[in-house]
């Protein structure tokens, strides 16, 4: 039986069964990782495309030992937002971080809300003859 073990000098090797499931659990969201002493993985579209990664929010989120969710201006999702957490040890201390798209960086919620609100808004108040409810628009 292999054993995988996540800590400060995990390799690309150690992180990949977890990573996978977690890109798989995110719908196959693009994922990456990396232990404190080792480059990572870097997991899209169901594959490893590089299991000697590193990124600069990774490396951020390792030397401030806090989540990040940023829109990075550098390395490989530069312009995309992405979220980023530390895994922390018993002492609480970062040993590895863990990172995927945001999704929620990408799509404005609040903006999508508001927006839906105001259509239903004027669906209902339309007495000129325009959509109704619970008619085909």
């Amino acid at each position: 039986m292999e054993t995988y073990e996540i800590s400060a000098a995990a390799d690309a090797r150690a992180l990949r069964p977890v990573m996978l499931a977690l890109h798989e659990l995110l719908y196959q969201l693009p994922v990456t990782a990396r232990s404190r002493d080792r480059r990572g993985i870097r997991i899209e579209n169901g594959r490893v495309v590089d299991d000697d990664y590193t990124g600069p929010v990774l490396e951020e989120v390792l030397a401030a030992n806090e989540t990040r969710r940023v829109t990075p201006s550098t390395g490989t999702y530069r312009g995309t937002p992405v979220a980023v957490v530390p895994v922390r040890d018993s002492t609480g201390q970062a040993i590895a971080a863990v990172g995927v798209v945001d999704l929620t960086g990408i799509l404005d919620l609040a903006s999508l809300m508001e927006q839906h609100g105001d259509l239903a808004r004027q669906v209902r108040s339309d007495g000129s003859g325009g959509a109704r409810r619970g008619t085909d628009i």
